[in-house]
Parts: structure tokens; C-alpha cells; sequence
């Protein structure tokens, strides 16, 4: 018991000296009272008073992260008032120094607001800002965003040089190949309103031009049911399925595909239309020639219902065909494209330079072409009075089209006329969306016989 009594006083002298030493020291208690003080300050001068600062530390404590304020748009307070710049006012002979300024689109808007206000009151600045703005036209002509159309032939022709297919594409399909595969790339972005914008579709008929008007997707389902044709040649499924046409020819057949639709064709049309097109490819690279003259299935015939064309002149005119309507579908959404390459092009005008001769003996046995003097009929494979076309620019070169039979041969002693025309200008001549007495650029000879030709060429056209 007495060890735990001295324990116990012990502690008690321990703590009464502390106390003295504390008292001694008044110096410590200041310093800890300032302490205090200035902990009380910093709580003040965090401490905003609001309820949302309470809960964070503990109450009456300063929090350690502010919240966010909040923006005006947020604190349904007004906007403050935007008062809008008041316009220049320059004189006539600094808006005129600025006209080149603005024509190459380097004013400030301040500056390009004040030029065209002026030039709607001033006839000979706005005749000089005109002149100007055709001469920055000229500087540089604006580039299409869109690829070469060459560059996918290019690109393959570069890896097939490389490794040789193991099945090759017949060269007289590659067309069609190149072709369907631009317009599918067209195609692959539009949202609905592209695919029912309005597309006149234009061919010329025995009394002029002629017309139909449909969307992007029925100009789809236009090229399904003709290339159709091509597939059923081929033993592939009919696009119209069970729709029953009241010919086989493309008119009829796409005629009868619209009607049979309870709604007009959507973007839905493009995967058959697609799957359709690889399949032609795919078959005839499987059945057709490697050879460029197209022999062996090449040769197979293909119905359009009142004329018949070779397998391979039928791959060349669907090519031609969908080249023409993406021209169409572009035109309706104001988007630029380009033609074929030229090795394509002018494979196209070759087919239509051999076609010439005998929708030319058509015509006249129609009444549509009056015969001209000094025409006479040759025997088959004998050389007859001849036009030369002579085809410039892209997929250009020269043809001597026999005008007295269907199986003369074009000759250049019998040469009576020569036309010229620019490659496009003659395709879509052919395709029927240039009238015939607009296309010719350059005409020497026979004008009569110049004149029938150019009508034949347009009527190679149809829908």
C-alpha cells in the first residue's frame, strides 16, 4: 500500500510543477491563443454562410473544395444586350481598293458587308467586282473532294501486276466492275432525303426528247431490273421475282417493278442492287474470256427484248447505262462526278461506233432518216460510203461508220463526211441528254448524212 501511495504523490508533484511551469510561461498560452485566433479568422474568411457549406467538414468548418459556380444561361438570369456593330462607312474610293479584296474573299465581314452594299448602288464597281471575281475563278479552278476516278483502276492494275489473279475478270466486264462500284460509293452515305430526291430520267424517243421523273431509289431499281436482263442470261435469279412484265424489254420491266411496289423504292433497293452487280462480276470472271476480244462466253447473247447483244457488248452498255444514270443521281443531289477512265470511256464509244450502222438502217427503213443521194447498197463486207468520227479528249480516236448497209465496211476513199465531238459530248449524245443539232463541235461533207448519224446516236438512248 505505501508503494502506491508514493506512485500516486509522485504524480501529484509531476502535475503541480507543470501547472507552475505553464503559469511561468504565460508566452506559451499566447502563442496557442493566436493560434486560435487566426484558425477562427481563416473559418470566417472561407465560411459563406450557406447551409450547402455546413455539411462539408462538419459544421462551422470551411470546406476543402468550393462547389462550381453556376453560369448565366443556367441562373435564369437575362443576357446582357448585344448591340450589333454599326456599319462602315467608307468612302467610294476605299471600296473600290477593296474590290480585289473581296473578290478573293480576304475582307472582314465588316469590310465584305460594305463592299456588297456598295456594289448593289454602284453599276461600275459591280461590273469591275464581276470581272474579278471570273478572273480568281481562273486562278484556280475549284478540285472536287472526290477521288480520281482512274485511281481504283490504277491501284488494281498495280497489285494484279504483282499477283495475278487466280480467276481474272474478263477485261470487256471491268467497265461494269469500275463502274458499280463508283456509284455504290455514292450511294453509301445518302440519308433519307437524298434517296427520294427528285431524278428526271431523259432518253430520245422517234418524236424528240422524252422523260420520266422518279427518285435516287427508283433509278436503283431501274438499273436492278435491267441489269436483270444480263443475270438471267447468266442463270441468275430474276430481280422481279414473281412480277409479271408486259415485255422484256428495260422499260417494261422497270415499269412493272414500280408498279409493284406498295410504297416507292427506298434505300432498301441498294443491297439487291449490289448483290446483284458483284454476282454479274463474279460469274462471268467464273464462265467468261480472259481474252480482250471476248470470245467463248463472251459471245452468249442477252436478250433486251426486240434486239439482242453479245454478252460482252451487254457488260459495256450496262456500264455505259449506270455511268449515265450517276451522272443523273449526282445532278439531283449537287454533288460532282466525274467520267470513266479513259480506257473505259472508250471502250463505251466503241461500242456505240459499232452500233451506229445498224440503228442507222433502222431509222431509214422507218421513215425517220430520208436516204441521201448517191446512196446505194454494197455487198456484206465490201467497203461503202463512210463518215469518219473523230472523237477528241478523254477515251478519244477515230471511226469510219458505214452509212449505206449495216454489213459495209468503213472505208476512208469512200469518206463522204467527218464529224467531231468531245468524248463526254458524244456519250451523253448517245445517252440522249444533248439534243443532236447541239453536239457535233466541228462538221465537213455531207450534211445529210451528218445529220443522220447524229440522230442514230441519239437514238441509242432509252429509259
Amino acid at each position: 500500500m505505501s508503494g502506491a501511495y508514493d506512485e500516486h504523490g509522485d504524480n501529484g508533484g509531476r502535475d503541480e510543477r507543470d501547472e507552475r511551469d505553464t503559469r511561468d510561461n504565460p508566452g506559451d498560452r499566447g502563442d496557442r491563443g493566436d493560434r486560435g485566433d487566426r484558425g477562427d479568422r481563416d473559418e470566417k474568411d472561407t465560411y459563406d454562410g450557406s447551409e450547402a457549406y455546413r455539411g462539408v467538414g462538419g459544421p462551422g468548418r470551411a470546406p476543402r473544395i468550393p462547389l462550381p459556380r453556376t453560369s448565366v444561361e443556367d441562373g435564369g438570369r437575362p443576357l446582357p444586350a448585344v448591340e450589333p456593330a454599326a456599319p462602315l462607312a467608307l468612302e467610294h474610293h476605299v471600296l473600290t481598293s477593296l474590290l480585289g479584296a473581296w473578290a478573293l474573299a480576304a475582307c472582314s465581314p465588316e469590310e465584305a458587308t460594305a463592299v456588297e452594299e456598295h456594289l448593289g448602288d454602284c453599276g461600275a464597281c459591280a461590273e469591275e467586282a464581276l470581272r474579278l471575281r471570273d478572273a480568281v475563278g481562273l486562278l484556280q479552278r475549284p478540285e472536287s473532294l472526290d477521288l480520281d476516278p482512274a485511281l481504283r483502276t490504277r491501284v488494281l492494275d498495280g497489285c494484279l501486276e504483282r499477283r495475278p489473279p487466280r480467276i481474272p475478270v474478263p477485261e470487256w466486264a471491268t467497265p461494269y466492275d469500275a463502274e458499280t462500284a463508283r456509284l455504290d460509293a455514292l450511294l453509301q452515305d445518302f440519308g433519307d432525303s437524298e434517296w427520294h430526291a427528285p431524278v428526271r430520267l431523259r432518253w430520245f424517243g422517234d418524236d424528240g426528247t422524252a422523260s420520266r421523273r422518279t427518285t435516287v431509289a427508283g433509278v436503283i431499281a431501274h438499273l436492278l431490273t435491267v441489269d436483270g436482263l444480263v443475270g438471267v442470261a447468266l442463270g441468275l435469279p430474276d430481280p422481279l421475282g414473281e412480277i409479271t412484265a408486259q415485255a422484256p424489254a428495260p422499260a417494261s420491266r422497270t415499269e412493272a417493278y414500280w408498279r409493284a411496289s406498295h410504297y416507292p423504292p427506298t434505300r432498301a433497293v441498294r443491297a439487291p442492287w449490289r448483290a446483284q452487280s458483284h454476282a454479274l462480276v463474279r460469274t462471268v470472271a467464273f464462265t467468261g474470256s480472259t481474252g480482250g476480244t471476248g470470245g467463248g462466253t463472251g459471245r452468249m447473247p442477252v436478250s433486251y427484248g426486240d434486239f439482242e447483244l453479245p454478252l460482252r457488248d451487254a457488260m459495256l452498255d450496262r456500264a455505259f447505262e449506270c455511268w449515265v444514270h450517276a451522272e443523273d443521281i449526282a445532278e439531283a443531289v449537287d454533288y460532282p462526278y466525274e467520267p470513266p477512265s479513259p480506257r473505259h470511256l472508250n471502250r463505251m464509244i466503241d461500242l456505240a461506233a459499232r452500233l451506229l450502222p445498224g440503228v442507222l438502217a433502222a431509222r431509214r427503213r422507218a421513215g425517220l432518216a430520208a436516204p441521201a443521194g448517191g446512196r446505194h447498197l454494197v455487198a456484206a463486207g465490201e467497203p461503202g460510203r463512210s463518215l469518219r468520227l473523230e472523237i477528241e479528249g478523254s477515251g478519244g480516236g477515230e471511226w469510219l461508220i458505214p452509212l449505206d448497209s449495216p454489213a459495209a465496211v468503213g472505208s476512208p476513199d469512200h469518206e463522204v463526211a467527218h464529224v467531231a465531238l468531245d468524248g463526254v459530248e458524244f456519250c451523253r449524245l448517245a445517252a440522249g441528254h444533248v439534243p443532236p443539232a447541239e453536239a457535233a463541235a466541228g462538221q465537213v461533207g455531207d450534211r445529210e448524212a451528218i445529220r443522220d448519224v447524229l440522230f442514230a446516236a441519239a437514238s441509242l438512248s432509252r429509259m
